[in-house]
């Protein structure tokens, strides 16, 4: 049962104003921002309701980095957890200058380890693609948060992909 539209990013809380040139607002629309991404495409996967539409905001797509820098992520995050998430946001920011600070929610470690360790599954996706659901990823070329690249490599054959070359993570 899907129990929301929009699903939240690492570190932020109802920022979806943000998305608001992209979003399509209608009852069989689901979208997600970088981490939300991620909850928002398990909760359509799971769900026995109408999905006509995915939007994935900047999906956190990690599984091209090794272990070293998934444990590296953590270790900083573990030491100090308010200096990660401001280093995290100003590169999420990147290349903008918007004041965000109303939309920051202190992350947690269980919530960075699920990013990070989250692995995109092809058969996942054929399986929504299957239920009659579009799946659309939105990609910014200077993100400093994922390789959008090999992010729009890997979703193109699932997704209609929009890569904005001069955009970054927040698009």
């Amino acid at each position: 049962m899907i129990s929301k539209k929009y699903f939240s990013g690492f570190c932020f809380f109802e920022e979806s104003e943000l998305f608001k040139d992209y979003i399509i607002q209608n009852d069989f629309t689901v979208s997600g921002f970088s981490y939300g991404a991620v909850k928002a495409f398990e909760d359509v996967l799971n769900s026995n309701k109408r999905v006509d539409k995915l939007q994935l905001f900047s999906p956190a797509y990690f599984q091209t980095k090794d272990e070293k820098f998934k444990r590296t992520q953590v270790m900083y995050f573990k030491k100090d957890a308010n200096a990660y998430c401001q280093t995290f946001l100003s590169n999420v920011l990147s290349p903008l200058d918007l004041d965000i600070s109303k939309y920051f929610k202190l992350g947690s470690i269980e919530e960075l380890q699920e990013l990070l360790y989250y692995e995109w599954s092809e058969e996942k996706l054929q399986k929504l693609i299957e239920k009659g659901v579009k799946i659309e990823v939105y990609l910014g070329g200077n993100d400093k948060i994922i390789d959008a690249s090999k992010a729009q490599e890997f979703f193109k054959e699932f997704a209609t992909v929009y890569y904005i070359k001069e955009k970054g993570h927040l698009l």
